[in-house]
């Protein structure tokens, strides 16, 4: 087990954010898992960290970070309709789904490019492009490091909703994720219900997953910067969900609004749309910006530290708040500071 003292995460967080972890623990195998077990077994507190893509990490992180890079991908049954596939918590998100196109297991394919790992994909539900991780999923692995035993996770156990799960409540966010396994059906059919989607050219009848995987990640590319390059979260803000009476007396304020209908008489707001016409896209506050291209996106401009994203971050939602009356939520987790 690598234990180290003093950590730079710098290069641990997609934000590219200046933190130091006081204690960091690689979690690479099994004897890892069992020495990281023991020591969190006396209640010191922890963080579990994956592809450091949906986090905001402060200076300073007093918590043991335990850096989850446990490996493998096995296929762990198969029937005359379906795939049963493992992946290991630690596994590149994308690598994964590149994968399992590439092994003819379809149905993770508008899922891809999504930054971060295996193991954090159940805890934030990621979804796009018409396709959200409960969808496939059918289990979870997990380790309690305060009873000291594994547990598994059905998908009605895990309790998803939009960008939420088990894994951000009380019960479950002590938990050290180990594998996720998805359930992939034979009989393949495409999901082309996301208007980009829809609208994109090269998508012609007799498509393929694999067609749907490269048209999902040049769109993203597209619409989104590298966090290799420019510094960022990706989605910074959850696209609020509104009751019908709060929605149409906004819609008639505001005939362009972006709304989707969801069930029980509610409405999902496009966050983005929102932010642009509050004016923020492209604009700089200290040391961090919103994308000149994406309203959603809030990117470190070169020295940020998580000061000056939940800095931006507030600002956002204290004008969006004040023009629409709407409350927006972080996406990402806010580690070692409260936004």
């Amino acid at each position: 087990m690598d234990f180290i003292q003093q950590k730079d995460l710098s290069c641990f967080n997609t934000l590219g954010l200046k933190s130091w972890a006081k204690n960091y623990i690689s979690l690479c195998n099994e004897t890892d898992l069992k020495g990281v077990l023991g020591l969190l077994k006396s209640g010191a507190p922890y963080f579990i960290l994956g592809g450091g893509s949906n986090v905001v990490l402060s200076e300073q992180i007093d918590q043991i970070v335990v850096h989850n890079q446990l490996k493998g991908i096995n296929l762990v049954q198969e029937s005359a309709s379906e795939w049963l596939v493992e992946a290991a918590a630690g596994e590149i998100w994308h690598d994964f789904v590149v994968y399992c196109i590439q092994q003819g297991w379809y149905g993770l394919e508008n899922l891809a490019l999504i930054p971060g790992t295996v193991g954090a994909a159940p805890v934030q539900n990621i979804g796009a492009y018409g396709v959200e991780l409960k969808d496939r999923l059918d289990s979870v692995l997990a380790y309690d490091p305060l009873t000291q035993t594994e547990r598994v996770f059905n998908n009605g156990q895990c309790c998803f909703a939009y960008r939420d799960s088990l894994f951000k409540h009380e019960e479950g966010k002590g938990l050290i994720i180990t594998a996720v396994r998805f359930r992939l059906p034979k009989q393949w059919t495409p999901v082309l219900s996301y208007p980009d989607l829809q609208q994109y050219e090269s998508l012609q009848p007799g498509l393929t997953a694999q067609a749907i995987l490269e048209a999902v990640c040049d769109i993203r590319r597209r619409k989104l910067p590298d966090p290799k390059v420019t510094g960022n979260a990706g989605s910074f803000f959850k696209n609020p969900v509104i009751p019908a009476q709060q929605y149409w007396p906004l819609k008639q304020q505001f005939p362009d609004l972006v709304a989707y209908e969801q069930p029980n008489d509610c409405y999902k707001l496009a966050a983005g749309w929102m932010i642009d016409q509050c004016g923020w896209k492209g604009r700089q506050l200290g040391n961090a910006g919103v994308h000149a291209r994406q309203a959603l996106v809030i990117i470190n401009t070169g020295k940020a530290c998580a000061a000056d994203i939940t800095a931006i971050a507030k600002a956002i939602a204290n004008d969006v708040m004040n023009k629409f009356g709407v409350l927006l939520e972080p996406e990402p987790v806010f580690v070692g500071a409260g936004y």
